[in-house]
């Protein structure tokens, strides 16, 4: 069993119910997926690019990535509809706590002058998005051959509707939020 999987059991759940009086284990809030997508504009122009994006993002999920194309022509970008332009993956069950886990205590902890997530990235659901700038901050990532860096956007999806919920669910499996007041080195992890 996935170690966060666990912790959730025996003390994340419980200590949720407790702290926001919820008696029904149904609405207590758990995660329900995650998505990881790197949006490659570049790759109209080098389908080298794309490839490369969907090897990393195959090594950082342990799952086969999706290849994402464009809905609309946007003529200012040189781009038709059906071009492929990213890849995205869903993680469900053990795969995302494994990737939770990895995230919070390897990958968050090796980006350069992090000072902690922004807490107001909730979407007023309670899910939430963050940004990193770079995929090498994941161990799976050899930067040594690796041609070109590629950002993600990681979405964590709860069953709740309330951004508190979320929030403190996402601080007890240990996100590092920063303080309200402290502001975040531009260019790093949004």
């Amino acid at each position: 069993m996935a170690r966060l999987l666990d912790q959730y059991n025996t003390t994340i759940a419980p200590g949720l119910a407790q702290k926001f009086s919820l008696t029904n284990k149904m609405s207590i809030p758990k995660l329900e997926k995650i998505v990881i997508n790197m949006g490659v504009g570049k790759a109209t122009q080098d389908k080298a690019l794309l490839e490369s994006a969907v090897d990393s993002l195959s090594k950082i999920s342990g799952q086969k990535p999706q290849v994402t194309k464009s809905k609309v022509s946007v003529s200012g970008f040189r781009l038709r509809e059906g071009n492929e332009i990213g890849c995205k993956v869903t993680l469900r069950g053990r795969r995302m706590y494994e990737f939770l886990d990895r995230l919070v205590s390897v990958a968050l902890p090796r980006i350069r002058d992090f000072r902690g997530l922004n807490p107001n990235s909730f979407d007023g659901h309670g899910n939430y998005s963050l940004g990193l700038a770079e995929q090498v901050v994941f161990p799976e990532i050899d930067a040594d051959r690796l041609q070109h860096t590629q950002g993600m956007d990681i979405t964590i999806v709860s069953t709740t509707d309330k951004d508190d919920q979320a929030r403190e669910l996402l601080k007890l499996f240990g996100l590092p939020f920063r303080q309200p007041g402290q502001q975040q080195q531009p260019g790093r992890a949004r």
